[in-house]
């Protein structure tokens, strides 16, 4: 079981990251249910702005694409800014709207996208709120695209209202419910994973698709 998280600080390498710090404790935990995990600092790719597989002129975006396709499990971990996903986020769920249009991302015989029979999830950081809104944004998107989102996918910290510390600096590590959360988002996200790789999704879209214009005008 392989899961795969994308560290979407605005920050780059070798510059410290609390989003980063999150998703090694994220790690942590997988490890401890026989899932290996691979990180990866989006800023540390040339990711160009696009919605396609591949934007061309150096784009490295088709890298990190054949990661999410090797991956049974797939988190976006973004920070706050002005209660918003970071643009690096966005630029990722962007990228992979490609999925709509590009064939090779779409299986022939049933029509299922790509993520299909994938779990995702979403860790949050921040030193003010906005994260229950950025959850939401992350993973209504990855289910639009066909990833399965469990129950309780979602982990978070955030500080107090005006505060300047950070989920390390302010001891975010030790926090009940972000802990608790990780937990939750862990072991669902690898029991369900391991559920779709002995159970796939049996719907053919090709099919649904057929049926729908036959009753639509």
């Amino acid at each position: 079981m392989k899961a795969l998280i994308i560290n979407c600080t605005l920050k780059r390498k070798p510059e410290f990251s609390n989003t980063g710090a999150m998703a090694l404790k994220t790690a942590a935990l997988f490890n401890e249910l026989d899932v290996e995990t691979e990180i990866i600092r989006l800023n540390d790719y040339n990711v160009l702005t696009g919605n396609s597989s591949d934007e061309g002129d150096g784009d490295e975006w088709p890298l990190i694409l054949e990661k999410i396709k090797s991956c049974n499990i797939f988190i976006i971990a973004t920070p706050v800014w002005m209660g918003h996903l970071a643009s690096t986020s966005q630029k990722v769920i962007e990228r992979l709207d490609a999925i709509f249009r590009d064939e090779t991302l779409i299986d022939p015989n049933n029509g299922q996208f790509m993520p299909y029979n994938k779990v995702a999830g979403c860790l949050i950081t921040g030193n003010e709120d906005g994260a229950h809104s950025c959850a939401a944004q992350v993973l209504w998107a990855m289910q639009e695209i066909g990833f399965t989102i469990p129950p309780n996918v979602n982990a978070y910290w955030v500080g107090m209202a005006g505060g300047e510390k950070d989920y390390v600096e302010a001891g975010g590590e030790r926090y009940l419910y972000t802990n608790k959360t990780l937990r939750y988002m862990t072991a669902n996200l690898a029991w369900f994973a391991d559920l779709l790789t002995k159970n796939p999704i049996p719907v053919n879209l090709v099919e649904a698709s057929e049926k729908a214009k036959s009753e639509s005008e």
